[in-house]
């Protein structure tokens, strides 16, 4: 295995000020820094305090004068100097927020006015960490000491673990991108304190319990804390919001340095404030100057049932009805609360039967989702005794989330029907537009696009394999045992460890896929000729101390009390143009997998899982770690890494970017080290997918970027409360940090 990686973004700031209006130009005089000249569409200026120069501090443009709330936000350089730029015409809310630092005084300003700023030292740690991303607070927990593991459950003589989690590493992924933070943040404002709404309770640990059964994710919440294990989960939860209520802060993140200073974020509401963003999409993976400053589509997950629609030109937003086939669909989040709402009450806010989870753009520009468009029970082709070619192999009997195309220029919806569930979907780079898809249970399940067009068969364009690992080393798919039977080396072997959580088609035709669970797993699918009866899988998980071969059992359990090498538990995954996977781990780390490594033979009775850890190399993210947890990591925990195969960022072709859920900003992996574009305001920034789109080649800086939206479940846990919507954010860099 590659040694591990500690990567850093940069130095402390040293000097931290309260910034605060001043009379142009008085303060450029003291620092002797020059505010920068500003064109019609601008403003800038510098920030600085008594101790001079604010270097590495944002300053914020906030205008609801537009159809939607606009926001735009840029870092000052090494001499305080920021420059705004290409603003649209209204009258804007301008204030200074860094680290150490409490907001300034917003200001009125209009574009092509320079504006200087001072700035004042905070009056104590605890006003200045109010900013700090949600991570940091994080890594103020302290996690059960690894001599409480495994478990031995509730009652007389338990520790209050459940006994099905066997060591802390499993403890950290059920509490980060495993349950708990693969929904919401944990350290937002909303949830390291305890709003009066949610009641008065005897302690903290019974306010928690309470906690945990609001609204219509009550449910989901109480059973996660259930796997987990309650009595001790709850217990480490007190202890965390309690000791931060007695006003322990965590340490002072870096400001941003280097390329950091360069970024620029524009922002727009959308959607509404009970609904909350999955994804969004800008342009073709495969073609990223499809749609040039074009609209922007979004996800609504359980929430609602339309697709939010982006004008990134025109400031302008819009929404995209959504219909089911089948009028006896049911609502996919249940209808009533646990408890009742802090926020909302005993309203369920939620009710979309569509239930879309990731949208993708093609090249004729059409955008395809994952959607319920039926209840799942499925139709008798799907099914045993049916003459589908997949359903003879492996048939299904049911089918939670389909497909469905929205064609912009007929305003057309066309739902279709696939036999294999649906979670992410991407396209493949061959003849047909190969529409390959996650969250099929026990297969990989695809869309041959191009037939469908021509024919409109959705049962004939439809396919799905389960994932047969090539046991006997034969380099074909035979009979094979299933998960449950004993191991022959003679017979090849059924994986059961679940299917594709991710999903991901390589430059060279293989599908690669990453399976969720301890120490989870990345696969690589080998379609063949006729992949329903020649897909063959190859099973690679992160290395375990001491672990063997898994008999394809690794990830549902075989290997379940081994011990982490470095990084553990996968989420979401991508490959680059050389076919390197990389991944966002729970353990705190992106990986990455370079198959070309592996020294031991790919396929055979020996390659079940553990058998190329030369293959991986960890990078740990840019966060502290929690307390109590000694090994290597950090308290991130992203849920997808997104792979710029293209450059649309400016940052390079295939740079590999994290969503950075509790950094509250994208974090690029550049030349081995860590780039992170985090968004201030307003705190509580998660996404989970990204994606980038060049505008104009020609244009610089300006004619590329990448975008994203804030995708938690509980916007009302960000900085802003209640009545918060989700937006759209444009990452752009810029050469410098004045650049016009």
């Amino acid at each position: 295995m590659s040694t591990t990686r500690i990567l850093c973004v940069g130095a402390f700031a040293i000097g931290v000020a309260v910034l605060a209006a001043s009379p142009i130009g008085m303060h450029a005089f003291q620092s002797g820094a020059a505010a920068p000249a500003v064109d019609a569409d601008d403003i800038g200026g510098v920030v600085t305090s008594d101790k001079g120069p604010e270097a590495g501090v944002w300053v914020i443009a906030e205008t609801t004068e537009l159809p939607t709330k606009y926001v735009k936000i840029v870092v000052t350089d090494d001499q305080g100097r920021y420059l705004i730029p290409d603003l649209p015409k209204a009258n804007y809310s301008v204030w200074v927020r860094g680290y150490g630092l409490v907001d300034s005084e917003k200001v009125k300003a209009a574009p092509g006015k320079a504006l200087n700023l001072k700035a004042v030292i905070a009056p104590s740690p605890q006003e200045a960490a109010k900013i700090y991303p949600a991570g940091y607070w994080l890594s103020l927990m302290q996690a059960p000491a690894k001599s409480d593991f495994p478990g031995t459950g509730s009652g007389p003589g338990g520790n209050g673990i459940a006994p099905d989690i066997k060591n802390q590493a499993q403890w950290l992924r059920m509490i980060k991108s495993g349950g708990c933070t693969a929904c919401h943040q944990l350290g937002t404002k909303g949830t390291r304190e305890f709003p009066p709404s949610l009641g008065k309770f005897a302690s903290s640990k019974d306010a928690w319990l309470r906690r945990i059964q609001s609204g219509q994710a009550g449910l989901d919440m109480v059973g996660t804390m259930q796997r987990i294990g309650p009595e001790k989960t709850l217990a480490v939860f007190a202890d965390w919001t309690d000791r931060i209520a007695q006003g322990e802060v965590p340490q002072q993140p870096p400001r941003p340095q280097g390329i950091e200073r360069n970024i620029v974020i524009t922002q727009w509401d959308w959607a509404d404030p009970k609904a909350y963003l999955h994804d969004e999409v800008s342009t073709d993976r495969r073609h990223p100057t499809l749609n040039p400053n074009g609209l922007i589509y979004g996800s609504l997950e359980l929430s609602q049932d339309y697709l939010p629609v982006l004008d990134p030109v025109h400031n302008t937003i819009s929404q995209v009805p959504l219909t089911v086939r089948d009028p006896a669909t049911q609502p996919a989040a249940v209808q009533v609360n646990m408890q009742p709402s802090p926020y909302w009450g005993n309203e369920a806010i939620w009710h979309s039967k569509n239930n879309v989870h990731n949208p993708m753009f093609d090249e004729k520009g059409r955008v395809w989702i994952t959607s319920v468009v039926r209840p799942p029970d499925n139709p008798a082709y799907c099914k045993e005794g049916s003459s589908n070619p997949s359903a003879k192999l492996f048939p299904i009997a049911r089918s939670g989330r389909q497909l469905a195309m929205y064609d912009p220029k007929t305003k057309k919806l066309t739902h279709i029907s696939t036999c294999f569930g649906t979670h992410h979907l991407m396209f493949a780079e061959d003849a047909n537009n190969t529409l390959w898809t996650s969250g099929g249970g026990q297969v990989v399940g695809w869309l041959n696009t191009k037939m469908f067009e021509e024919t409109g068969d959705e049962e004939k364009s439809q396919g799905w394999t389960a994932l047969i690992i090539d046991t006997n080393g034969n380099g074909k798919r035979d009979e094979y045992t299933e998960p449950n039977q004993p191991f022959d080396p003679k017979k090849d072997r059924r994986f059961g460890g679940g299917a594709f959580y991710a999903v991901s088609p390589a430059p060279d035709g293989s599908i690669w896929g990453s399976v969720l669970g301890f120490p989870g797993a990345i696969v690589r699918l080998n379609p063949g000729s006729h992949p329903p009866e020649t897909a063959l899988a190859e099973v690679y998980e992160p290395p375990l101390k001491g672990a063997g071969g898994t008999d394809g059992k690794g990830t549902d359990g075989t290997n379940a009390s081994a011990e982490p090498v470095g990084g553990f538990s996968p989420r979401g995954m991508d490959v680059d143009r050389n076919g390197v996977v990389w991944a966002a781990l729970a353990s705190g780390h992106m990986a990455s997998f370079d198959r070309r490594k592996c020294k031991a033979p790919l396929n055979g009775p020996n390659a079940t899982g553990q058998h190329c850890p030369e293959g991986w190399t960890f990078y740990k993210e840019p966060l502290p770690q929690l307390k109590g947890v000694a090994e290597d990591g950090s308290a991130e925990a992203s849920y997808y890494t997104w792979v710029d195969q293209f450059d649309t960022s400016g940052l390079g072709a295939n740079t590999p970017i994290d969503t950075g859920n509790a950094s509250e900003g994208l974090l690029a992996l550049k030349d081995g080290k860590w780039v992170v574009m985090r968004v201030p305001y307003p705190t509580g920034f998660y996404t989970k997918w990204m994606d980038g789109r060049i505008d104009d080649p020609n244009a610089g800086w300006k004619g590329r970027g990448l975008w994203a939206t804030i995708s938690t479940r509980a916007p009302f846990h960000m900085e802003t409360g209640k009545g918060t919507t989700s937006k759209v954010m444009h990452f752009q860099v810029r050469p410098d940090p004045l650049a016009k």
